[in-house]
């Protein structure tokens, strides 16, 4: 075989490994899912992320931080936000606050139970029901971007 086909398909076997491991590697919101978790629980625009399936330790980033409104709830998510992901359970948050008066407080679990989520701040928590998170919201108007109603909050 001359060296331009042989050029030539070395090539073309390269592209299409690049392209198959590029295919196999899921999205964060793919993740959450695996998880059963919905991929609402992060907003549209994640640029990359990290995930160690073994600890289930994550690193997911976002361009710049982003805030919205969830109902009364005033919500940040700054560029970098880290975990530990185990089946229906985010522990050990970082990055994820909410703003209740004048404090923002970090988000620092979220548990499902059922068709349910729990958000947890320390002590206080806050329960939503598991369909407001079937889409992603968006920075700057959350849900809420084409006027809805917003999410409905379970009754605790």
């Amino acid at each position: 075989m001359s060296p331009l086909p042989l050029f030539f398909l070395l090539s073309l076997l390269t592209l299409l490994s690049s392209l198959a491991a590029a295919a196999a590697t899921p999205t964060v919101y793919e993740v959450l899912q695996q998880y059963n978790f919905p991929v609402g629980m992060l907003p549209v625009g994640i640029t990359n992320y990290e995930l160690d399936r073994s600890t289930g330790k994550f690193k997911v980033y976002l361009e710049k931080t982003c805030e919205f409104f969830v109902q009364d709830y005033r919500l940040r998510y700054k560029s970098t936000i880290s975990g530990t992901i185990s089946d229906r359970k985010l522990k050990n948050l970082s990055g994820i606050s909410v703003k209740i008066l004048f404090l923002w407080l970090n988000i620092g679990e979220v548990s499902r139970e059922g068709d349910d989520l729990e958000f947890s701040v320390g002590v206080l928590s806050a329960g939503f029901y598991i369909d407001n998170f079937v889409e992603s919201p968006q920075c700057g108007c959350g849900f809420d971007c084409n006027g809805g109603a917003g999410l409905l909050k379970r009754e605790m």
